[in-house]
């Protein structure tokens, strides 16, 4: 398809690069900064760039962090004695935003997918070894996603922290909060199940 302009062209182009972003959604946006006033526009491209050049990874736990240590790391008034791995920096945020975990951190920056060439040394796994050797918490938590990847991995790092005496757990798996049971896959189902509580 022909456009009248080749730096709309190549804003769409590369805005159709992001994830969920097809070319109509990219055009729709490009036009959409066209009618933006260039202030606005400067300030989305000047925070992009900060953001690629000023992020990095936690020296602590592996997360995302404008500084050395990121500010969950450095909070003393979280639990030091419990701590949630996960797979990237992406979900600790989502546990933030439950508001129920008040322990520390550890990503481990992917799962284990030997048919992706994905092996245990290629994550942050070591690290995480060395934090439960060197003593100090009572639980690890497993938050890694219900797949088969995500089990594997969950199996693989328990099998490591098992020696140490730490309790490993695992967060629940099942029905979400206001899900139909009808529109519910069975494997799901069973995991709710088998994950049942008292009441």
């Amino acid at each position: 398809m022909t456009t009248p302009s080749v730096y709309l062209d190549r804003v769409t182009k590369e805005l159709s690069k992001l994830p969920g972003i097809g070319h109509k959604s990219a055009s729709r946006i490009a036009f959409h900064l066209l009618k933006m006033g260039k202030p606005d526009v400067e300030n989305i491209a000047a925070s992009l760039i900060d953001l690629k050049n000023n992020i990095r990874a936690c020296a602590e736990c592996g997360g995302i962090s404008d500084s050395e240590i990121c500010s969950l790391c450095s909070d003393t008034g979280r639990e030091r004695d419990v701590l949630c791995v996960v797979e990237g920096a992406r979900d600790v945020l989502n546990i933030e935003a439950s508001g129920e975990f008040k322990g520390r951190y550890h990503v481990l920056s992917g799962l284990i997918s030997p048919l992706d060439g994905i092996g245990p040394e290629d994550l942050n796994i070591s690290t995480l070894v060395k934090k439960c050797a060197a003593g100090g918490f009572e639980e690890i938590i497993m938050a890694l996603s219900p797949t088969i990847e995500g089990d594997a991995t969950t199996l693989y790092v328990a099998s490591l922290i098992s020696p140490f005496g730490i309790k490993v757990t695992r967060i629940a798996h099942g029905l979400p909060v206001g899900c139909d049971l009808e529109y519910v896959d069975c494997a799901t189902i069973a995991k709710s199940i088998e994950g049942r509580v008292r009441i």
